[in-house]
């Protein structure tokens, strides 16, 4: 009996060690943003300061939850907001199983679709969770109350609504956000193209952190958009050895020429930035 008692105590304390642990490392009242290596899709965990929990898009497969789990406290089963990009399986593949597991309060996303099975068994997900499917366009704003806000800076409503998307399009109408935190700024850019991102350039302004264009494929981006956006680093999620040959050596080229630090999800694993809102720092799995 003494036994058992001691054994439970242990457990309890074990227990609550942790419970402390995980709030004062997760709850700093600072902005992360986490670029989840989960091969080749992309997949970003934005944490507020007030304990907000964002997830964009979900990834290829279920290796979202692995980077979920490890950034969301153990007892946090709640994600207020999952902004899905476009409809691409890279991109929401793993949106599945994250709301079997999580309770997802609110859905985002642009006004595209497509015809594959990954997307139908999507939208019955979400049609289970009783979740509205809801469209945001260029100059939708989303406060999170703490002092981060999304900025949607593309798909204009008129450039879906002016045409018929093709379901090889959907990429250049990807939701492109800006989050802001005081003073700074990180630029989501989904799997837009060289044409949609140089549209978008006065909106953004100089940045500090950009999620690189479509796994840093040659079509991403150009000179133009980063001597505008001027950013100092540049987050690229890529799957190892993929067949896209992802990212291209020319993106990389002009990223080095513009001075752009580039870290990767298949080089550097997980990586993670950390805002006070007056600077920032980067972080990655294999630092």
């Amino acid at each position: 009996m003494k036994k058992y008692l001691t054994l439970s105590l242990l457990s309890l304390f074990l227990l609550g060690g942790l419970f402390f642990y995980q709030n004062a490392k997760l709850n700093d009242q600072r902005l992360h943003l986490v670029v989840c290596n989960v091969g080749q899709g992309d997949a970003i965990y934005i944490k507020t300061p007030s304990g907000k929990d964002i997830l964009v898009d979900g990834g290829p497969n279920d290796l979202v939850l692995n980077c979920l789990t490890s950034n969301m406290p153990f007892w946090d089963r709640t994600i207020d907001l999952v902004i899905l990009t476009h409809p691409d399986a890279d991109h929401i593949t793993g949106l599945i199983p994250v709301l079997e597991r999580y309770n997802v309060l609110h859905f985002v996303t642009s006004k595209t679709s497509k015809s594959t099975a990954i997307y139908k068994n999507f939208l019955k997900a979400l049609e289970n969770e009783d979740l509205e499917l809801k469209y945001v366009f260029a100059n939708d704003k989303i406060n999170f109350g703490d002092g981060v806000v999304s900025k949607i800076i593309w798909p204009s409503f008129g450039s879906l609504n002016s045409q018929v998307i093709k379901e090889s399009e959907v990429n250049e109408y990807s939701v492109i956000q800006l989050i802001t935190y005081g003073n700074f700024k990180a630029l989501l850019t989904g799997d837009a193209g060289v044409f949609t991102v140089d549209k978008i350039v006065k909106d953004a302004g100089d940045i500090d952190v950009l999620k690189v264009p479509h796994h840093g494929s040659k079509t991403g981006f150009s000179s133009l958009f980063l001597e505008n956006t001027r950013p100092e680093v540049g987050l690229i999620s890529v799957g190892a050895k993929n067949r896209y040959g992802h990212p291209s050596a020319y993106s990389l080229d002009l990223l080095n020429k513009h001075n752009v630090k580039v870290l990767r999800t298949d080089k550097n694993g997980e990586i993670e930035v950390l805002s006070d809102g007056k600077s920032y720092e980067v972080y990655s799995g294999l630092n």
